[in-house]
């Protein structure tokens, strides 16, 4: 189980630096797709948290595939958005 927290944790380190990395370029460019981005990263590092700090064994859960469905939804719509606007 301390593994287990231990990489998760490790995880979540990992959409919070991806997150601001990502905030990082946004900052100079304005470039929205960056934006949708670091949103994206930071939407799925709080879903691995909650997972960590629920205590939820089990990943089959409906509210931690929603956080992601809407992470990657925010990414799909930056793209398409970027491309019609290019």
């Amino acid at each position: 189980m301390i593994t287990s927290a231990f990489l998760s944790g490790a995880i979540t380190l990992a959409f919070g630096i991806a997150a601001l990395h990502f905030l990082k370029f946004w900052r100079k460019s304005r470039d929205q797709l960056f934006f949708a981005f670091a949103a994206s990263f930071l939407l799925l590092g709080l879903g691995q948290a909650a997972l960590v700090l629920g205590g939820v064994q089990d990943e089959q859960r409906p509210w931690v595939y929603l956080l992601r469905l809407a992470a990657f939804l925010i990414i799909v719509a930056a793209v398409l958005r970027k491309n019609r606007i290019a």
